[in-house]
């Protein structure tokens, strides 16, 4: 076939699947470590679940997960393997729970544990929305019961790892499901979870439209609507969330129990040591997802308001239960690093970093040992430099051409003496291979 026959394919990437040129792949792949270290630091260890899971693991979660899910099969599936229900994970926290209740007695609980994998889910590919993004999540699984710390060290990890990337200010805003079930229970409402999904989208739709949907929709009184948008209303920076919620006049116990755990919450995180992120209670945030039971999260870049939740999670009461016959409890969050990446690549406030990681480009010419520059070039990556060989003996121009547009920082010339030039300054030195560091390594 000669080549105008060949038949060429377009080259484009799937929609909400992104890809980065290497200088803003580098970026991200630094923000995966930073993430990774901040997690270790507070004694998180790392597991990794396989990408795909069995669909009635995946729809332990509850909700319309089918409609999230991405099934997988061979094409050419025959007998056992044709209509197989195995889906790729759309979410961390599911598999996770499977893999707490598979390995438990090799576990050493509390179980801390952090992921940062891929998943997928079968969004609609919009801004901030995508079908394959990374997840970054850390949940503390436990037996019978897990301390309340959790609900305070969860954020504070997650709000570490934002501020050390330079995510920008956050604000992070918390909720308890207690305060809402006992509300709703205090006024009579029986199908609180019907009501939970509704104020959940406060943020999104007119507070008119909200109480139009609980009265007409839900079927609720038009004061018990009232008094629910109330609530969903309170926001506050401090513990002052607590008595604008008792104003409204409604005793219930679980009520009360949820606004002493979010104020315990509240404080903490006010006391600590929060960088860019604020904190607020939002008694609108609910998060609709019907396995949380208790303090609830939700993130959002202040400087884009209108941008998609970045960060989310909460208390769910026994999410590994539903493969192991123990209470498993657990916390947990999940920063979207490709939702939050993705934006900031957008806005300009990342920029990429330099395409290549290379540190030296070592010349090549005529004369040159090709044996005796592969030696020099081990004797510097084995003290941690990043080294090339120019590729074959060129014109000394075309060497330079190639480390300024790798933009390669050093340029080593082997022989008696070594001698580097460093080409952002233009300056050109003697040097010995056993010592001599890069700039930027030098101790």
């Amino acid at each position: 076939m000669s080549d105008k026959a060949k038949p060429i394919a377009k080259a484009r990437a799937i929609s909400g699947f992104p890809e980065y040129t290497p200088d803003i792949r580098r970026a991200e792949l630094r923000w995966i470590d930073t993430i990774r270290t901040v997690f270790e630091r507070h004694g998180y260890v790392n597991i990794e679940t396989p990408s795909v899971e069995e669909v009635e693991t995946l729809a332990a979660k509850g909700g319309d997960v089918d409609k999230e899910i991405y099934g997988l099969q061979r094409l050419n599936a025959e007998g056992e393997d044709k209509g197989a229900r195995l889906a790729l994970h759309f979410d961390l926290t599911v598999p996770t729970a499977r893999y707490v209740a598979q390995h438990f007695n090799a576990l050493t609980f509390p179980f801390k544990r952090y992921q940062i994998q891929r998943v997928w889910r079968g969004e609609r590919p919009q801004e901030g929305r995508f079908r394959e993004f990374l997840q970054c999540d850390i949940d503390v699984f436990d037996q019978d019961t897990i301390s309340h710390d959790f609900d305070a060290e969860i954020p504070l990890v997650a709000m570490q790892a934002l501020n050390a990337i330079g995510a920008g200010p956050i604000r992070f805003m918390l909720n308890n499901r207690k305060i809402l079930v006992g509300f709703y229970q205090g006024l009579g409402i029986e199908n609180a979870a019907d009501v939970i999904r509704v104020v959940d989208k406060i943020d999104k739709l007119p507070p008119a439209e909200i109480e139009r949907i609980l009265v007409e929709e839900i079927g609720l009184a038009k004061d018990r609507a009232k008094a629910c948008l109330a609530l969903a209303q309170i926001r506050s920076t401090d513990n002052g969330f607590a008595a604008e919620a008792r104003k409204l006049g409604v005793s219930n116990d679980l009520f009360e129990e949820g606004l002493a755990e979010l104020e315990a919450v509240m404080a903490r995180l006010n006391a600590a040591d929060r960088g860019d992120c604020v904190v607020e209670a939002n008694l609108g945030i609910a998060r609709g997802l019907d396995y949380y039971t208790g303090v609830v999260y939700e993130a959002q870049l202040i400087d884009y308001p209108e941008y998609s939740t970045i960060c989310a999670g909460g208390r769910y009461a026994d999410l590994a239960g539903a493969y192991i016959k123990k209470d498993v409890p657990g916390v947990g969050i999940s920063i979207g690093l490709t939702r939050l990446f993705a934006k900031l690549v957008k806005e300009g406030v990342i920029t990429g970093e330099r395409a290549s990681p290379t540190d030296v480009l070592i010349a090549r010419f005529p004369e040159s040992d090709v044996l005796e520059l592969d030696a020099l070039a081990n004797q510097l990556r084995a003290r941690g430099i990043n080294v090339e060989v120019y590729h074959e003996a060129a014109k000394l121009k075309n060497q330079f051409r190639y480390a300024e547009r790798k933009e390669i920082p050093y340029f080593w010339f082997a022989g008696e003496p070594h001698e580097v030039k460093d080409l952002g300054a233009g300056e050109q030195a003697q040097a010995d291979p056993a010592s001599w560091l890069p700039g930027r390594l030098k101790s």
